[in-house]
């Protein structure tokens, strides 16, 4: 969607709160011993007390409130009894609607204490976040957002997952435009004020593509190799754009 008003913004920036808050409660929450069912009880029950709705099950009838993906489990990970260990690296995103607008973010935390390896893959990811989130500027292309993060990766020695992009989103929770994480010249449309997308790099330690589990939710790494994500809901501005994703 595109921001026409105040309305909107002050919508958008409710729902990007709401989700902000729920993933740092329920990070609060993460050590050894925890199941990924717990934790996703106690995402659901934040977004349910704050009056939002889970948007995996609103929008595409996802068995849970949240998303939680371990190891090279890159997304779409479903909870259930599974119980995290020390050095697991665990990914949490949170997406919700609320009063007609949707907000998206996540990240991959890794549970101390983890191999130097894993904790530079987390550090690398979230500065290409930062740097794909600096990149998106109005009269820009849309491609400028996936140069600065592949760049990023390559300097850290990482690959990107391909096929998992950021997008669109706003008056729902996957919209156009799609948002590469790679450079993709004809990904060239220009970015525009006011445009609502995501951005969220997704780094692994080898592999550069996804594939769909057993489960038909969960995609993990084809190679087993682990992988990260960090995401945030951002507005589109003339200068350094607008996080809606922030406590």
């Amino acid at each position: 969607m595109t921001v026409e008003s105040e309305h909107d913004l002050i919508a958008l920036r409710r729902i990007g709160r709401i989700v902000a808050e729920a993933l740092q409660t329920m990070r609060a929450q993460l050590r050894p011993g925890i199941t990924t069912a717990e934790l996703d009880h106690i995402g659901a029950s934040f977004l349910q007390q704050h009056g939002a709705r889970s948007a995996p099950q609103l929008a595409q009838n996802f068995p849970a409130a949240t998303c939680i993906s371990l190891n090279n489990e890159a997304a779409h990970g479903i909870p259930g009894e599974r119980v995290v260990q020390t050095g697991d690296l665990v990914n949490i995103d949170v997406s919700a609607e609320l009063d007609g607008y949707y907000a998206d973010t996540a990240a991959s935390i890794p549970v101390l204490p983890v191999a130097a390896r894993s904790q530079q893959l987390c550090d690398c990811t979230q500065q290409a976040l930062k740097r794909g989130i600096a990149a998106a500027k109005a009269g820009r292309p849309l491609y400028a957002i996936g140069r600065a993060i592949e760049q990023t990766a390559r300097r850290g020695g990482f690959t990107i997952l391909r096929n998992l992009p950021g997008h669109g989103i706003g008056r729902d929770l996957h919209e156009e435009p799609s948002v590469p994480n790679f450079y993709l010249p004809q990904a060239n449309q220009r970015l525009t004020k006011g445009l609502v997308i995501t951005v969220e790099p997704f780094l692994s330690l080898r592999a550069n593509y996804v594939v769909q589990a057993e489960d038909g939710w969960t995609l993990k790494t084809a190679d087993g190799s682990l992988a990260a994500q960090y995401e945030h809901t951002i507005v589109i501005t003339k200068k350094r754009p607008i996080v809606l994703t922030v406590c």
